[in-house]
């Protein structure tokens, strides 16, 4: 599939379903394109799809079985997109950090095929707006999932959760306690972490 260059070709990749329940179009709406008039249409659209199925099939579809609907807060961003972002203080990171992230259709420095959903957790949201921890999301899902990095922001307890091969399986967060919860290496990476979450639904993988 060819980059879209008209309204047609752009409806086309919208339809293109990625999963049971998802489809291109429910990731590419973008504020910053939609204030600033600039297209969030990938240069490369096949692999932004096989990206995409990897992160819905994957991460996506198991938490929604779980948890019921997942709201999508923002996630792919074109190169275009992703560098007016980060030119203008918008939080974005430089497009090189960004490949195989909100970027899908470039692969990491390691060459690497991967994707990102800012996605928020109706079910979760509820509890931590109620005073829960946000780590007990975070270790539910690092015990269930083959997620590469997680990264929690306070509104909502909204995450950025990727999908990568060859995944490593970090979790971050501007929540308090603010930085890296876990990593390849720290002593809490690996066992179970199921007292955090002994209220969850089980999980539908």
């Amino acid at each position: 599939m060819k980059q879209p260059a008209s309204v047609a070709s752009l409806e086309a990749l919208g339809r293109v379903q990625l999963s049971e329940n998802f489809f291109m179009r429910d990731f590419l709406f973008s504020e910053i394109a939609a204030m600033h008039g600039l297209s969030n249409a990938p240069e490369e659209p096949d692999v932004a799809i096989a990206a995409g199925k990897m992160l819905c099939e994957t991460l996506l579809e198991p938490l929604q079985e779980t948890f019921g609907r997942i709201a999508i807060r923002s996630s792919y961003r074109s190169p275009t997109v992703n560098k007016y972002g980060n030119e203008n203080n918008l939080n974005c990171a430089r497009n090189e950090a960004n490949y195989a992230h909100h970027i899908w259709d470039k692969r990491d420095a390691q060459g690497r095929l991967g994707a990102t959903a800012c996605i928020v957790v109706p079910w979760f949201a509820k509890r931590y707006h109620d005073g829960a921890d946000w780590r007990a999301l975070a270790w539910y899902i690092h015990d269930h999932m083959p997620y590469h990095t997680q990264y929690f922001f306070p509104k909502r307890a909204a995450l950025n959760l990727n999908w990568r091969e060859q995944p490593e399986g970090r979790i971050d967060s501007y929540i308090s306690p603010k930085g890296c919860l876990t990593k390849p290496g720290m002593d809490n990476h690996s066992g179970d972490h199921g007292d955090w979450y002994s209220d969850f639904p089980t999980f539908r993988g």
